[in-house]
């Protein structure tokens, strides 16, 4: 073999298929109805391996619970979405007035550029938009910069969303580090946390977040259980009402309700 016929096969041997690189998936819209009747238009991430591209029921259902509650949930209060994917919840917040929203994801630029972008393009907002804005933050990690929206950020948030996000077992330790060092220490603060067991078989692992919450001194209180038409994920196995139900919880200081009693 020559020198030319042994380079020529080298360059074939290392030279990726055609269908090697997967072109970019593009964004995708999908709608919100508010009970208003008003429609919110968001934006999709084209592909997320943090899940981002989807709509999650958990949101749907959290998004309807807080315009139910508004004057107790939303108005006026200060609130932290963890996990926002498209950041329904906490548009849905500013809408209804909320004093302070920040909404945050994992710290992937597509992925807060996109709640950025959402927020940007929401004409139900109060303009102008200074009530809402988006933040990267890992769970588990320094506080800090999101606690720093806040006018006084050594009080915390009155309100913590968590939608849809229990699936992510290993993460559950950060998660609940993460509600403890941003949860005001107050009486009426809450961490609200949706969500579906997308995998029924693997739903005492889900629920194992709240032991945690409350070896940490925090109190659990069951607030919703809503069946929905059809599931997510049509070709997934298990139980197929559990796959429909989004379970509703609201999180808060064990000692500090006690005291209201």
């Amino acid at each position: 073999m020559s020198s030319d016929e042994a380079e020529n096969l080298n360059n074939e041997m290392f030279q990726e298929p055609n269908d090697y690189f997967q072109p970019e998936k593009p964004y995708t819209h999908t709608n919100y109805t508010l009970l208003s009747g008003q429609k919110l238009r968001l934006r999709l991430v084209g592909h997320s391996p943090l899940w981002g591209h989807y709509l999650w029921n958990g949101s749907q259902v959290l998004s309807t619970y807080l315009q139910q509650h508004a004057p107790n949930l939303a108005r006026g209060k200060t609130i932290l979405e963890l996990g926002a994917g498209a950041g329904l919840p906490s548009l849905v917040a500013a809408i209804l007035g909320a004093q302070k929203v920040v909404v945050t994801d994992y710290p992937d630029a597509e992925l807060i550029d996109n709640l950025a972008q959402n927020i940007a393009t929401c004409s139900l907002l109060p303009q102008p938009v200074t009530t809402v804005v988006a933040e990267g933050y890992l769970w588990g990690s320094s506080t800090k910069n999101v606690l720093a929206h806040l006018q006084l950020p050594h009080q915390g948030f009155d309100f913590l969303l968590l939608a849809d996000l229990l699936f992510n077992h290993s993460c559950h330790d950060a998660l609940v580090s993460t509600v403890v060092h941003t949860l005001a220490r107050t009486s009426d603060a809450r961490a609200l946390v949706f969500f579906t067991p997308y995998r029924p078989w693997l739903l005492e692992q889900d629920m194992a977040f709240f032991d945690l919450c409350r070896d940490k001194g925090l109190e659990v209180d069951k607030v919703v259980e809503e069946v929905m038409e059809k599931v997510m994920f049509e070709n997934d196995r298990g139980d197929e009402l559990l796959r429909r139900t989004v379970f509703g919880y609201e999180v808060r200081w064990n000692d500090l309700t006690e005291r209201q009693r």
